[in-house]
């Protein structure tokens, strides 16, 4: 397996990952177990599978992240943590900007799937 990068969205989906582990210490809500350990859970899976994606290129990976956006966007009122502003704005916001970039890899790319794709 040699890295060939073949989808930008992949290295980008690699830095909302990686953000979303960092993101209750820098946006001070590590105190709150449930948004933290949603944080830092779910920015790992979006963190390996973007990795993954870098080396071979599947469409359950891209379809992993949008159940992951899904989950990130809906996450702070199915574990309620709402009212805390930092939290559920990040949260909505990562799990927003995942999921288009999963569709949008979905939608462009022939190998797995590419409904925009010119060969379609």
């Amino acid at each position: 397996m040699s890295m060939k990068i073949k989808h930008w969205q992949d290295p980008a989906n690699l830095v909302i990952g990686l953000w979303m582990i960092a993101a209750p210490w820098a946006l001070a809500y590590q105190a709150e177990a449930r948004p933290m350990w949603n944080s830092v859970i779910v920015g790992v899976l979006i963190a390996a599978a973007a990795l993954y994606a870098m080396y071979q290129v599947f469409a359950w990976e891209e379809w992993t992240n949008v159940v992951l956006g899904a989950w990130l966007v809906v996450s702070p009122w199915l574990l309620g943590f709402s009212g805390l502003y930092a939290a559920m704005v990040n949260t909505v916001v990562a799990g927003a900007v995942v999921l288009v970039l999963a569709f949008w890899a979905l939608a462009t790319d022939k190998d797995i799937g590419g409904w925009w794709s010119p060969a379609h």
